[in-house]
């Protein structure tokens, strides 16, 4: 039976699109006043209300003639005012049923629905606005229909338990907001401070030393930094007040916000990756965060990017859920071998060369005295050692029973945890810098939203023979892990599941230029390392 959108929503959408008409009006009646004289707020007025007519026009419309129905096997959505549009969506396909509801929204009963399917970062369909009871049924009727069960059968049995998984403490949720930073204020400040530059030059008295302008700069570089804090900490606060994460059979819900509420499902049997991720002063005190990511698409992302499922919590309960989802045990990671240290240590005095030479020639050229002295940079060659050391010791990788761990990165660290049968790819990438140093990177691609901006889990720099080995461990470990979930047990069955399953492993030799970067998801795990024996590594000697 074909349902359409709330009647509340024909108002709603009115109010929400009514204000550009509001900022409309207001340039119309600037603009009649000076064309027609007195009659001019007249024929501003007489504009803005035949606009106000056309939108309520186009809003009922829209709502009588948008329909959909949750059938069998698809969800048919028929929509459109000029020109119709005809969706059918597989159930199968579909990947997540998020709802979200602002303070307004929460006040009149009604929500928005996304449905997100595998292959894609976006929004597959919408429903603006239904009612809340209406929205969870379709999250609860697609989560029935994809599991296979029938309506009558579902009807008799007991409702499901919600196992709580993780609930976000007060306390977590204020460390949330105090560790949280939001990069997008330095920019935008940057813009305005540049505009005003000129204004403030005539504050400052002519002649003024170098160390008032070094004075200057280092104030505003607090303002921003404050700024940018005050930003980035309201906006977690608000956006992961009340956060909760359940199990309801073979599904992950979570609830979160304030002033928006979200509430979304993530199906277990979609999970491609789990990623931990920290950073030094995360890992100081004991904190990380997880993300969970399905098939094109990392849930509680919004229009913003993937989000983490669950933002900050001690490490060993961020550990102790991830092993809930995906039971990978304790990782002993492998690092690179130690001679990669000297390859970073000479990026990183080149990068330092650079940078000194730029400010050489920005002298020479401006003939101006910089506010340092542009000699400054070779300075911190004192810590390229320590740099270099750091960037070895925080990167590995290891092979479990079922998984793939993958580690990376110092600054911001991520550990991805990848099942063998996710893996559709293995590609090894040599660029020319490496194959100089006789390493490669491995990379493990899987269906996730992050492979599509290389983000899938990576062992970067392992010794050339250990990346042969591991790409075909890896291609062997996937069809042994395809064959176990089909109930074939044998080598040979094993070799068919490979061939059968459209995401079959390639082994892709590349050398492509490639800097190497960290690829990995947000799951904090242990800082164990498998132990090397000096007598068989001579990097270790």
């Amino acid at each position: 039976m074909s349902r359409t959108l709330s009647p509340l929503s024909v108002p709603y959408r009115v109010v929400e699109r009514g204000g550009s008409i509001v900022f409309t009006a207001v340039i119309l009646f600037s603009g009649a006043s000076a064309a027609f004289g007195p009659a001019g707020g007249l024929v501003g007025v007489v504009l803005v209300g035949l606009a106000l007519v056309a939108l309520i026009a186009y809003e009922v419309t829209y709502y009588r003639r948008f329909e959909y129905d949750l059938g069998g096997d698809t969800l048919d959505i028929r929509s459109g005012v000029i020109s119709r549009r005809n969706r059918e969506i597989p159930i199968r396909r579909i990947q997540n049923v998020d709802i979200s509801r602002n303070v307004v929204q929460r006040f009149l009963g009604i929500a928005a629905v996304d449905f997100e399917t595998a292959g894609g970062s976006e929004t597959e369909a919408s429903l603006r606005f239904v009612d809340f009871d209406e929205a969870k049924r379709l999250q609860r009727e697609i989560g029935r229909l994809k599991r296979g069960v029938d309506e009558a059968d579902d009807a008799e049995r007991e409702p499901p338990v919600a196992d709580e998984l993780f609930a976000l403490t007060p306390r977590e949720l204020a460390l949330v907001g105090a560790l949280s930073f939001d990069v997008r204020i330095p920019g935008l400040l940057f813009v305005l401070v540049s505009g005003s530059l000129p204004a403030m030059s005539s504050v400052v008295p002519m002649g003024s030393g170098t160390a008032v302008v070094a004075l200057g700069l280092v104030a505003v570089a607090l303002v921003v930094l404050l700024v940018s804090w005050v930003a980035g900490a309201t906006a977690a606060v608000l956006n992961y007040y009340d956060f909760r994460l359940t199990q309801v059979e073979d599904e992950l819900q979570y609830e979160r916000g304030l002033l928006r509420r979200y509430d979304g499902s993530i199906p277990l049997d979609k999970v491609q990756t789990l990623t931990v991720v920290d950073d030094p002063l995360k890992r100081y005190f004991g904190f990380a965060s997880l993300r969970i990511e399905t098939a094109g698409y990392a849930p509680g992302s919004g229009e913003s990017g993937s989000e983490a499922a669950v933002p900050l919590a001690r490490r060993d309960r961020v550990f102790a859920l991830a092993n809930r989802i995906e039971s990978f045990g304790t990782p002993a990671f492998e690092r690179p071998p130690k001679r990669v240290r000297r390859r970073y240590a000479v990026r990183y005095l080149l990068v330092l060369g650079a940078l000194t030479a730029l400010l050489y020639g920005i002298e020479f050229v401006t003939s101006a005295a910089l506010p340092w002295p542009p000699y400054t940079p070779v300075f911190l060659a004192l810590l390229v050692p320590v740099a270099a050391h750091l960037k070895w010791r925080h990167r590995g990788y290891w092979l479990g029973d079922h998984h793939l761990v993958t580690r990376n990165g110092f600054l911001r660290r991520q550990i991805k945890v990848v099942p063998y049968y996710r893996i559709q790819t293995v590609i090894d990438s040599r660029t020319v810098f490496q194959r100089r140093w006789h390493v490669a990177t491995v990379t493990a691609d899987t269906a996730g939203s992050l492979s599509l901006v290389g983000g899938d889990a990576a062992a970067v720099d392992v010794d050339e023979a250990d990346a042969d080995d591991l790409r075909v461990t890896l291609a062997t470990r996937l069809r042994e892990s395809l064959a176990a979930r089909r109930g074939w047990v044998d080598g040979a069955d094993a070799e068919g599941a490979e061939a059968d399953d459209a995401g079959s492993v390639g082994a892709d030799t590349s050398e492509a230029d490639d800097a190497g970067t960290d690829r990995s998801n947000d799951v904090p795990g242990p800082d164990t390392d498998s132990p090397r024996d000096p007598a068989t590594d001579p990097d270790d000697a």
